[in-house]
């Protein structure tokens, strides 16, 4: 009897064993790539996701500061947008520019030729709404533009670069910073400390303070969408500045293709693994970019996006290229 009960006992371990192996591989999340990057690319890798937009899609790009910027391009992503019905959106930045009110950032999209490709909404034209946060920490609300009640289904489509404030920035600043109003930028730079555009740039609190305040805002938009979304990095014109910049430095790392995935965290991670594993040569060199996104200790993002449950850096990548 004692055998029988020690030969189930042991039957019953192997089970969990098992199954909390199964459930180690199911946490992993999928990223997939493709090296080439062309309109048709994209559309395939969005198809890749298996996860159809419905209803009222939001296409969430940067429209860039000027026509010198690195923003990604109507003809590229033209073929998605219409894939998805979706209308392309963007908010108000919080600093002197042609894209700091309504009226000015139109007459630069239209100068981009997004408004050819589809219809294109300035979320905070209308003023601003504030949405709920998990980590109070630091931002007790997310105040982002009024216009995002207005969507069922959000496409984070973001240019991987880097960035002079926040080291790089993908998907996870493209849903915070991106979908934050004018004032809602103030409030995520400060990380809290003010919740207006004209404070945006004073901080008392700190990088790191400012780094978790951006990956709770995207948690907060990604909760706000109850899972209904879908995140695309594309890595090309990979210059060390921001598609907020109107004068970028020229790119010194050659394009590395577009990733896809439903895990913002993992995507972004995917992104950061190639720019770091790249083995430098002539003419194609990583070296600014790393210097970039630690100078600005940019990977905090991704740890604190863990520590809240926004995503996991367990991921899969899967090679789509042909």
């Amino acid at each position: 009897m004692k055998k029988s009960i020690l030969a189930l006992m042991a039957l019953a371990m192997m089970g969990l064993s098992g199954i909390s192996a199964h459930a180690q591989e199911q946490a992993r999340a999928k990223v997939y790539y493709v090296k080439d990057i062309t309109p048709e690319n994209l559309v395939k890798l969005y198809k890749a996701l298996g996860k159809p937009a419905d209803g009222r899609v939001a296409v969430k790009i940067s429209t860039g500061e000027s026509s010198q910027s690195n923003h990604l391009s109507p003809e590229l992503i033209g073929g998605l947008v219409k894939e998805v019905g979706g209308t392309l959106v963007e908010c108000n930045t919080a600093y002197g520019g042609n894209r700091s009110n309504t009226a000015d950032h139109m007459r630069a999209i239209a100068e981009r030729g997004y408004d050819k490709i589809a219809k294109v909404d300035i979320m905070d034209s209308d003023g601003d709404m504030d949405i709920a946060v998990t980590d109070t920490t630091y931002l007790k609300f997310n105040r982002v533009g009024a216009h995002l009640a207005n969507y069922d289904f959000l496409v984070n489509l973001a240019h991987f670069k880097g960035h002079a404030m926040g080291g790089f920035g993908g998907v996870l600043k493209n849903q915070s910073i991106g979908i934050a109003s004018a004032d809602g930028k103030g409030y995520i730079h400060s990380a809290g400390a003010y919740d207006t555009a004209e404070h945006a740039f004073d901080n008392p609190h700190g990088q790191d303070a400012f780094l978790e305040s951006m990956a709770v805002a995207a948690q907060s938009v990604h909760d706000y969408f109850k899972g209904n979304a879908v995140y695309i990095d594309v890595m090309n014109n990979l210059s060390v500045d921001c598609d907020c910049n109107g004068h970028p430095a020229t790119p010194e790392l050659k394009d590395m293709g577009m990733l896809a995935s439903l895990d913002p965290v993992a995507l972004d991670k995917a992104c950061l693994d190639l720019v770091f594993g790249h083995t430098p040569t002539e003419g194609d060199d990583n070296a600014a970019l790393v210097e970039r996104i630690n100078s600005r200790h940019g990977t905090h993002i991704i740890d604190h996006a863990v520590k809240i449950g926004l995503g996991t850096t367990d991921y899969e990548l899967i090679d789509l290229s042909e």
